[in-house]
């Protein structure tokens, strides 16, 4: 069993920016990985979630992309002020953001997550 009921990927790429291909990082997702930490810190979560930065993810065309673990959810456009609605919605109630979720993405949660 790994060691966290969740863990929260977010692309923190940095590319030129003149790059055709865009990165995370141009977008905020520093930032966006700030906030997750914070907020799971703030909640009590530490050591339950954890929230990383991750090198490429390949979706910056769509970033700040954001995909959560075990159930492989991806996250696309993610804001600073969208985090808290993901770690309630998601993280703590067990329902995805739709209207974040990255088209194309089928990542669902297991029957059993409860965190």
């Amino acid at each position: 069993m790994p060691p966290y009921q969740r863990h929260v990927f977010v692309c923190t790429n940095r590319r030129a920016e003149d790059n055709p291909k865009g990165s995370c990082a141009l977008k905020g997702s520093e930032a966006v990985l700030e906030r997750f930490k914070e907020e799971l810190h703030r909640r009590g979560l530490k050591g339950k979630m954890r929230a990383n930065a991750a090198g490429c993810l390949d979706a910056c065309a769509f970033g700040p992309s954001v995909v959560i673990y075990p159930e492989g959810v991806w996250y696309a456009g993610v804001r600073v002020e969208d985090v808290v609605e993901i770690v309630e919605s998601h993280l703590l109630g067990n329902v995805p953001v739709e209207r974040l979720r990255m088209k194309g993405t089928t990542g669902a949660l297991p029957p059993d997550s409860s965190p």
